[in-house]
């Protein structure tokens, strides 16, 4: 599939707008899914994915065969995501101990009456396993979510961060420990007889103040996954430390909202009218 794309890119590269638009199918879904487990919001997200799309689109003159093509994209995606000031804006500082404190400040008794009860906790379970990253500052966030929950190999994720491998290492290390002693701590999904917090205690506040919502975007978006109660027990089959983990991985893969295929002339309007990278962000050759 990696040769076929660069079979794709060169075309697209000469100006054939139909390789051009598959090159946008090929990556729009896992920019999207890099970007919504870094900001944890979809309309960001879909923003993000937009901007990184123009910054593929515009750079793509220079991609040469001496990486795969997922990699350089990769390292445009991150590059973005560390980098662009509306992205930083986002960062809020938030920390385990918060977020932790905003979950058992809200809990309340809870029976499932309504039959779509089910979803809304697995929507308010994968809302709650994204917004956790959040808790890890933005250089060992990146790390964890390439490393652990996409599960790339150490040498793409150096060449994608451009880091040191011990580096890498070391703030892959520290985030997966922050992770697992969180939700070990925390968790209802990973920790059921001990943590205070469960996704039926916490649903009422959480619809009260708009986290979820009845339309279950979250779930709806996702390729079919695993309901809650198969999560619950896909965890409980995972060794001890690796739960938190076993969570992460469990939320859907998400599908790009906006098919922007379909916006190719658009995108490539806002490329011609601004040939500048989006926030002046510095891309690999």
């Amino acid at each position: 599939m990696e040769r076929n794309i660069h079979e794709t890119v060169k075309l697209a590269q000469g100006g054939d707008k139909a390789a051009l638009s598959e090159v946008v199918s090929h990556i729009q879904d896992t920019i999207f899914r890099l970007s919504i487990r870094m900001l944890a919001d979809f309309a960001a997200a879909e923003d993000a994915t937009q901007e990184i799309l123009v910054l593929v689109i515009t750079k793509l003159s220079q991609f040469r065969e001496d990486s795969r093509f997922s990699t350089w994209v990769y390292r445009i995606a991150v590059n973005y995501l560390l980098t662009a000031k509306k992205i930083r804006a986002r960062e809020f500082g938030l920390t385990f101990d918060e977020f932790g404190e905003d979950l058992e400040n809200s809990l309340q008794d809870h029976k499932a009456t309504d039959p779509t009860d089910p979803i809304m906790y697995n929507e308010l379970r994968v809302a709650c396993t994204m917004a956790m990253l959040l808790c890890l500052d933005i250089n060992h966030r990146i790390a964890y979510v390439l490393g652990r929950v996409f599960e790339l190999d150490q040498s793409e994720a150096i060449k994608i961060l451009d880091l040191p491998a011990a580096t890498y290492r070391k703030r892959l290390s520290r985030a997966s420990a922050k992770v697992e002693a969180f939700t070990a701590q925390k968790c209802g999904v990973v920790a059921p007889k001990t943590a205070a917090c469960s996704c039926p205690r916490r649903l009422p506040s959480a619809l009260e103040m708009g986290r979820v919502g009845p339309e279950a975007k979250l779930i709806r978006n996702g390729t079919s996954g695993p309901s809650y109660d198969d999560v619950i027990q896909e965890v409980a089959r995972v060794e001890d430390g690796l739960q938190g983990l076993c969570a992460q991985r469990l939320v859907p893969d998400f599908k790009n909202p906006r098919n922007f295929t379909e916006k190719l002339e658009q995108i490539l309007t806002i490329q011609a009218g601004n040939p500048a990278a989006p926030d002046d962000i510095p891309t690999p050759p």
